[in-house]
């Protein structure tokens, strides 16, 4: 079966399964595995076992209620997907990409596929043959291929288990995608760990190899490392301007760029990023990290300047929407508008104990949440988190909403 090959990658050395060890015979491995699909498919008891990354992955879609003949979505138009490219912050890496699986991509069996974090595929590039190939499955640009649109594939696996993947014939849920071999590996920001996408080189069943799944998670890691590079030269840049522009204001500020990363500060303690909202519009704006902000734009940033005032509590209304058929949410009204936070499902059990404005001790919270009073680290910890959010409006000792805050809880 598998062999698991060590690949260095963001920094550590990780271990990748390729799908078909060295030495093993594809074809008989195929064999193996449409015994095993079909079994596993009709409710049988299998030959053997599939690896475990794709026997989780059945399990997932077929709990999903997909099917295996399931005909995959239509893909989005074109302007969709320009717009999706642009979102996706992958653009700037397409071309490196390209050229660390030339070696793959270059000699006429394989293509190189790039989604964004949802699955959806936003660029292709490599042999003609497999890309007219790989339309007639759907695998086109603006096609979803996460594991609930079209089954277990390396892109959509890739994403649901978060580590590099590599499908080969029948592993795929789908029966049209058992004559291909797909390997995957995501491509993470390193600021945050969160996903951004996943690159892929695909073709033939027959042109599994091993080592080809190493060598796309090495540069998917390269691609990483680049974009942290372009984000730190871009914050440099705004540093030429930001410091000049704070040294001559009076009061606290900070200068951020587009996407909330400190650049540089004045008058304020050390933080790396503040929140911002997704439209940044007019000259006032409540911030999780800062309440009230004037707000003044600059070339690839903005100048953010905390509004001194006492009573920001009592001019702010917090709702705490913990319905059941959505997703639990926090929103703040204050002076500057309004702002939204989605929940983790801990933080919105901690906020609805507090809407009861009786205040807590960490002891209390920890007994009400896990049962177990002695649970105060933890506790702390997630308050902290929550604080952060939440600025200036859960006050401690005992931890309750602010003085003045007006609550709202939404069950």
């Amino acid at each position: 079966m598998a062999a698991l090959v060590a690949v260095q990658n963001r920094g550590v050395a990780q271990m990748v399964e390729p799908a078909v060890a060295h030495g093993e015979d594809p074809r008989s491995y195929a064999r193996l595995l449409a015994e095993v699909y079909d079994a596993t498919m009709a409710g049988e008891r299998p030959p053997a076992r599939p690896r475990e990354v794709i026997g989780d992955s059945w399990e997932r879609v077929r709990a999903a209620g997909l099917l295996p003949d399931d005909d995959a979505a239509p893909a989005v138009n074109a302007a969709e997907v320009a717009r999706l490219r642009r979102a996706s912050g992958l653009a700037s890496v397409i071309d490196d990409l390209e050229g660390g699986l030339a070696p793959i991509i270059d000699g006429g069996s394989s293509i190189m596929v790039v989604s964004d974090a949802e699955g959806r595929l936003l660029w292709r590039t490599g042999a003609p043959r497999v890309l007219r190939q790989a339309d007639a499955l759907g695998f086109v640009e603006g096609a979803a291929w996460g594991e609930n649109d079209v089954g277990t594939n390396a892109i959509g696996t890739a994403l649901a288990a978060r580590g590099a993947v590599q499908t080969f014939s029948a592993e795929h849920f789908a029966r049209n995608q058992h004559p291909w071999t797909c390997s995957a590996a995501p491509i993470r920001d390193r600021r945050t760990g969160a996903l951004l996408g996943v690159v892929d080189v695909s073709g033939p069943a027959h042109t599994v190899h091993p080592t080809t799944l190493a060598l796309v998670a090495a540069v998917a890691g390269l691609a990483e490392a680049r974009l942290r590079e372009s984000h730190q030269a871009g914050l440099e840049q705004l540093r030429t301007v930001a410091a000049p522009l704070l040294a001559g204001i009076t009061g606290p500020g900070l200068v951020v760029d587009t996407h909330g990363w400190v650049a540089a500060v004045g008058r304020l303690g050390h933080r790396a990023r503040v929140t911002l909202p997704a439209v940044m519009e007019g000259s006032h704006l409540w911030l999780p990290e800062l309440g009230e902000c004037t707000v003044e734009p600059l070339p690839g940033g903005w100048l953010l300047r905390p509004v001194a005032t006492d009573s920001l509590a009592e001019r702010t209304r917090v709702t705490v929407d913990v319905r059941a058929d959505r997703t639990p949410e926090v929103s703040v009204l204050g002076a500057a508008g309004q702002w939204r936070h989605q929940l983790s499902p801990r933080h919105a059990q901690i906020l609805e104990l507090l809407a009861d404005g009786a205040g807590h001790t960490a002891s209390q919270l920890a007994s009400s949440l896990f049962g177990d009073g002695s649970r105060v680290v933890t506790v702390r910890a997630e308050i902290s988190r929550l604080r952060r959010v939440l600025s200036g409006l859960i006050a401690a000792q005992p931890y309750r909403f602010a003085d003045g805050v007006c609550v709202e809880l939404l069950r």
